[in-house]
């Protein structure tokens, strides 16, 4: 197999669920050594989150795939003994517990950087490592609700909505790599680690972009608009005869391109002449742009906008998605993986992409266990009779 970026790069991931989770299996897909540490007899919560096949969490097979996984008892002292002689081998530790927890357990930043100084330490929280709410447990809805999406998400008469992903949980997660990995950049020139304190609400705050910017800068508070964008227009849903459609006219060149598409005279009103004008009257522009696409199925607007060079594109179910030619095949957005227990599956892709370095996702999520024997060996030269004697003592 083809080494990967990340090649030689160890990284002893004890995350668990999705936060945490998600930013182990990029640096794993990358090509860091990422081993996953889980409770003994237990495991990660998420190995009983559904869909289950064959008895196994497909949530869980689809976060942890590249990662080798052993089970180790932090309670106990010979745990944490164990886990500081792997730190000392590693370069990277990931943790999502609640802050307190591994200061608790004498395994903080603080005393992880005593044993290795060059140690990048990730962790990914409800609300951070300080602050008046860093105790709070935090969840990927309460992401959602803190930062404010919730109240921007949804159509004007309905309820504040989460969105359909855990989309906290996976900015938290894919902000943590982007941290450790420049703490790694900079530990390569300096020799020192640094540690990384991600916090799911501060990642969605930071996603909510224009939403920020339209209280700080005018003070008034952005509500439910629906698909449509603050900024810009159209760029929103329209009802098709078999779903519904997205047309995304960015500037006023791709709206005078549209007018000229579709030669619908209403489109030359003064009221939709630049794009200030039209987020003003988006209301009836919206009506008449609807007219047309109504009695059309999805895919024949898509192409017939496409063909004058018009951004737009079908609101695809997930089926859709899943045998689209170019997501699923040309971009490799769904892999197949051969489970020992759950047998032939698929997973979500990697959406990284290097010239020079492909990414792979060739190993499946370990078992409950699978690699202890096999990593406690490797790392710390415990043979199979002192492994034995470990079991017995509840250690792992």
């Amino acid at each position: 197999m083809q080494k990967g970026l990340l090649s030689g790069v160890k990284v002893l991931d004890m995350t668990r669920v999705l936060a945490g989770p998600y930013c182990g299996m990029m640096l794993a897909d990358m090509g860091a050594d990422v081993i996953k540490i889980e409770l003994p007899g237990r495991g990660d919560d998420s190995r009983k989150n559904a869909p289950i096949v064959n008895g196994e969490s497909a949530y869980y097979m689809n976060l942890n795939r590249n990662k080798r996984g052993i089970t180790l008892n932090l309670k106990s002292e010979k745990g944490r003994e164990i886990f500081k002689e792997m730190v000392k081998k590693a370069d990277i530790v990931l943790e999502n517990y609640r802050p307190g927890v591994m200061e608790k357990l004498g395994l903080g930043y603080d005393e992880l950087q005593k044993i290795n100084p060059a140690i990048v330490y990730g962790a990914v929280s409800g609300f951070g490592h300080y602050g008046p709410y860093s105790r709070r447990a935090g969840y990927d809805i309460i992401g959602q609700a803190m930062s404010g999406l919730m109240s921007t998400t949804g159509w004007p008469d309905s309820a504040p909505t989460r969105t359909g992903t855990a989309i906290s949980d996976v900015m938290g997660g894919a902000s943590c790599c982007i941290g450790v990995l420049a703490a790694y950049a900079n530990r390569l020139k300096t020799g020192i680690g640094d540690k990384v304190d991600v916090s799911l609400v501060d990642s969605m705050v930071s996603s909510l972009e224009i939403i920020n910017m339209i209280y700080l800068c005018t003070g008034r508070v952005p509500t439910k608009i629906g698909n449509r964008y603050e900024a810009i227009y159209p760029y929103d849903s329209f009802q098709a005869k078999d779903g519904m459609v997205i047309i995304a006219c960015g500037n006023d060149k791709l709206y005078n391109a549209l007018k000229d598409k579709l030669q619908i005279p209403e489109l030359e009103d003064e009221m939709f002449v630049n794009n200030i004008e039209r987020v003003k009257n988006h209301a009836p522009l919206k009506e008449i742009l609807e007219k047309w696409t109504c009695d059309k199925n999805i895919d024949d607007i898509v192409e017939f906008l496409l063909d004058g060079g018009i951004p737009a594109a079908p609101i695809n179910t997930i089926d859709r998605v899943a045998n689209d030619p170019h997501i699923a095949e040309a971009r490799e957005m769904f892999v197949d993986l051969e489970h020992p227990v759950a047998g032939k599956m698929k997973v979500t892709g990697n959406q990284l992409k290097f010239t020079n370095n492909k990414v792979q996702i060739k190993i499946p999520a370990p078992t409950l266990g699978q690699h202890t024997q096999e990593i406690f060996a490797e790392m710390l030269g415990i043979d199979e009779a002192e492994f034995k004697k470990l079991g017995e003592e509840g250690v792992y």
